[in-house]
């Protein structure tokens, strides 16, 4: 296939000096970080980490189409900004192949050893922030809330957090679909990019199929990712908020996934959008809690929980996760809904260092001194379709 951009290219942040920084978890992957740094002659008070949701990778946010995250955090003076490919990355092979990884191990396994690393660069006084999306924001408050990860100053935690919900289509899908392609198709994982394959294969015509019922664009991949995650035409987000090009290259932008993670999800839906444990005794996960909300009430770093309200992958899962936070007593919580954004989109649109990165930026700098002044006032917490 001819790419219009290159595949895992960094060409989208300029100025900057980029790192990379290799680690091995305790269940025995390789892993890995990208740093991007810029001198500004002053002094660096502030780190922030980056992290992806399930099949996409450090690219979301290197993007060269449009403004991106990175870029946009170096340009605010926030000058040492760190991404993490965890295990879910589709820059690592992981997901290639039949696993049982579940959000457990990605809370216990991965994040310690990045923040170790980070802080053996910085230091252990510097603030830490941390954004994440998607399960990327789901397994970091795990470690968060679980207590497998401490030190971090601010949290901003994208369409989903401690509390999935989904529309009801989706969650037939995640009850039945893991089976049916692993047992049925005999797939090891689901592939947007099986329209890309040479010659005639399994994968490609079983995209084709999917293809047959989504017609609202000419993008096979888009139709995949429809299918692979929630409920709509198209599902992970609007097609007006993006470059046409991004939405062209989706096949490079999201990767394969076994189907685990999604069995995870399933359980966290079965206990009443609770987040739960996936092996309860399992010696290996002892340190965890059974529910994640076990020890909230002692979690101080404030949490900005965003999510657009025409979210079709997590629906309202921000909105009731702020909601049970603060029924906890936990009031150093926010939550902010970005108008007209879905749930990949809000890192991915084209006008996204407009519509939602000065509210991630605003929360950062509200909290970096330690002393928050009162959030901004807000469009109304209203409950989103789904």
């Amino acid at each position: 296939m001819d790419r219009e951009i290159p595949l895992y290219t960094l060409e989208g942040v300029r100025d900057a000096d980029v790192s990379t920084h290799y680690f091995s978890t305790q269940d025995g992957l390789g892993l890995s970080m990208l740093r991007f740094s810029r001198d500004s002659g002053n002094e660096v008070k502030d780190s922030i980490l980056i992290v992806h949701g399930l099949t996409t990778s450090t690219d979301m946010f290197v993007m060269p189409e449009h403004y991106n995250l990175v870029s946009y955090l170096l340009d605010q003076g926030f000058t040492d900004v760190w991404t993490l490919d965890m295990r879910m990355s589709n820059r690592h092979s992981y997901n290639l192949f039949q696993h049982q990884y579940t959000f457990d191990d990605i809370a216990l396994y991965d994040y310690p050893p990045a923040i170790d690393i980070i802080r053996r660069h910085v230091g252990p006084d510097r603030r830490l922030h941390v954004i994440a999306h998607c399960l990327g924001s789901v397994t970091f408050m795990m470690s968060l809330f679980g207590k497998a990860v401490s030190g971090i100053t601010t949290l901003t935690a994208n369409s989903v957090g401690l509390t999935p919900r989904v529309p009801k289509w989706s969650k037939l899908k995640l009850r039945f679909a893991p089976g049916i392609i692993e047992n049925v198709f005999g797939f090891p994982n689901l592939n947007p990019r099986w329209s890309d394959d040479p010659g005639v294969t399994r994968g490609k015509l079983f995209s084709k199929g999917v293809s047959f019922f989504h017609r609202e664009c000419d993008v096979p991949a888009c139709h995949m990712l429809s299918l692979m995650w929630g409920t709509g035409w198209p599902a992970l987000y609007s097609h007006e908020n993006l470059a046409d090009v991004t939405h062209r290259r989706g096949g490079d932008l999201y990767g394969a996934t076994s189907m685990n993670y999604y069995r995870h999800v399933s359980k966290m839906l079965r206990a009443g959008s609770r987040p739960v444990k996936y092996n309860m005794g399992d010696p290996r996960y002892a340190t965890l809690p059974d529910d994640y909300f076990a020890y909230a009430r002692e979690v101080e770093t404030p949490v900005l929980l965003t999510t657009g309200d025409d979210n079709k992958v997590f629906a309202d899962s921000n909105v009731v996760c702020h909601e049970r936070l603060l029924a906890l007593g936990c009031t150093q919580h926010e939550v902010k809904i970005f108008p007209n954004y879905g749930h990949q989109d809000v890192f991915m649109g084209k006008d996204v260092a407009r519509d939602c990165f000065p509210a991630m930026v605003d929360f950062i700098r509200r909290h970096a001194d330690g002393a928050a002044a009162a959030p901004p006032a807000d469009e109304p917490a209203v409950a989103l379709a789904g």
